[in-house]
């Protein structure tokens, strides 16, 4: 099997070390061998990417504009087989993986044209004869840490923005979804990108991440992960005095209230929350629903999971695919345990299925009767696993969605204007929905939340321009 390498200083280099890519709907299916980069590799690509930052960060806008265009050609190009790939490394049923490939060509694309767009600002002084101007230039050699549920969108708002602005970057994507990350590296790579602007170390958080963290070569840090290694990140990046940006997860609410239409509803639920395996950071996984249209709400989800396919990601007609791996099932398996121990009903799902073949399959599950202060809700799963919480009305409701640590995305599923405004602007989230999932965003505007859930300048959009580069006032008296 084709080992595939890491790409440092303008060349495809092995690794002592090399790790397998399992499928997780058929865990007989090796996707793919992928090398694991050590710590002095990881070293070597930082100060490739340091080195080629001068003559990257003053390089013309046409050739970076064309660059990121080819990436984004060719990604089209390639939809279908690109989908494949990601639904048998991750999970994602294929509709779904080609939706997040071309979500991931559209950034490109996105940011080619942003390359045309920069601008700044020429002011007046205080002073008379003197002029100001206010520029945007790049920051330096950017750190990407990405996780393994979104493995070829999240890595494209990153690195195309990275890119764009002028930056050089060191990639390391999550070690359990190396293929969808290298796939698009390769055709970075064959876009023509300049040695050294773009490298990439596949590997362990624990070598090449570390490295990135403590290396005073790295001029700043985005990451997207857990809170715990965020909060680590964070502390490495003020110890260096270098700029971060970290996307840590969520527990987001929608909110049903009595005149929600009930179609609408149990869709937006169900798909917020058991789409994608419920493996989202904006997934809802508590469901806030005032009491006149409970019990009517809830047995329509019910009727809605029962038809739901769980089965082999890339299977036609597959609604729901795997988990990840086995210990994202063990974690689920484990808050199903912890809920039912708390008093919360489980009122479907929660059970361990097989299919024709060998895989991490778990039917959604639904919690019911479930109170604020239960794990459950406090927690982020980060699973098929979701909990219903009662409510008296639009108050009790409001005050139950902004109850949590996180503020990423939030919901809510009313037929009344009044509500629904007053939701939009007291919703304690970076993203709010009125009638739709909490789930899924566009690729030209603002991604990020508040609270635990984000920290630092929001990702994507013309808003991408605040991390990605650096404000610079010149004074100047002709």
């Amino acid at each position: 099997m084709t080992l595939h390498q890491n790409f440092i200083a303008g060349s495809w280099v092995d690794a002592g070390e090399a790790a397998e890519n399992i499928n997780p709907s058929d865990t007989g299916d090796v996707v793919g061998r992928y090398a694991r980069a050590s710590r002095e590799q990881a070293e070597q690509a930082i100060a490739a990417a340091r080195a080629a930052f001068p003559a990257w960060s003053r390089s013309g806008i046409q050739q970076r504009h064309d660059i990121l265009k080819k990436v984004s050609d060719e990604i089209v190009a390639r939809k279908d087989e690109l989908g494949r790939l990601l639904a048998r490394e991750e999970g994602k049923t294929l509709p779904e993986a080609t939706g997040e490939v071309l979500r991931a060509a559209q950034i490109f694309d996105f940011f080619s044209g942003e390359t045309l767009r920069l601008s700044g600002e020429k002011l007046p002084s205080t002073r008379p004869g003197i002029d100001v101007e206010l520029t945007r230039e790049p920051v330096g050699v950017i750190g990407i840490i990405t996780p393994w549920n979104f493995p070829i969108a999240i890595p494209a708002w990153k690195i195309a923005p990275a890119l764009a602005y002028g930056n050089t970057v060191v990639f390391k994507p999550a070690d359990l979804v190396p293929g969808s990350a290298w796939a698009l590296a390769d055709i970075i790579v064959r876009a023509g990108v300049p040695e050294g602007v773009f490298n990439l170390v596949m590997g362990r958080g624990s070598v090449v991440g570390d490295t990135l963290l403590n290396s005073p070569g790295v001029d700043a840090i985005t990451f997207t992960g857990s809170v715990g290694t965020g909060k680590k990140v964070a502390a490495a990046c003020v110890e260096h005095m270098r700029k971060f940006q970290l996307e840590m997860g969520g527990k987001n609410p929608l909110v049903v209230l009595d005149d929600a239409d009930l179609d609408v509803a149990v869709d937006v639920a169900v798909n917020g929350a058991f789409f994608s395996t419920g493996q989202r950071c904006t997934a809802s996984s508590r469901l806030v629903v005032t009491e006149g249209i409970h019990d009517r709400f809830v047995a329509a989800v019910g009727e809605r999971l029962k038809a739901l396919v769980v089965d082999d990601a890339v299977k036609p007609g597959t609604h729901v695919g795997p988990v990840v791996d086995q210990s994202q099932l063990d974690q689920d398996m484990s808050y199903i345990d912890i809920g039912k121990q708390e008093g919360a009903r489980l009122a479907f799902g929660g059970d361990l299925l097989k299919r024709d073949t060998p895989g991490f399959y778990l039917q959604p599950a639904l919690f019911t009767e479930t109170t604020a202060g239960m794990r459950i809700n406090r927690e982020e799963i980060f699973g098929p696993v979701a909990s219903v919480m009662r409510v008296k009305n639009y108050d009790e409701a409001l005050a139950a969605a902004n109850d949590t640590v996180f503020g990423l995305s939030s919901g809510i599923c009313t037929t009344s204007l009044k509500h629904a405004s007053h939701f939009k602007r007291n919703a304690e989230a970076g993203m709010v929905m009125v009638n739709l999932p909490t789930a899924g965003v566009d690729y030209h505007v603002p991604f990020g939340g508040r609270k635990g859930s984000s920290f630092g300048p929001r990702e994507q959009g013309r808003y991408a321009a605040e991390f990605f580069t650096t404000v610079k006032t010149a004074y100047t008296l002709p």
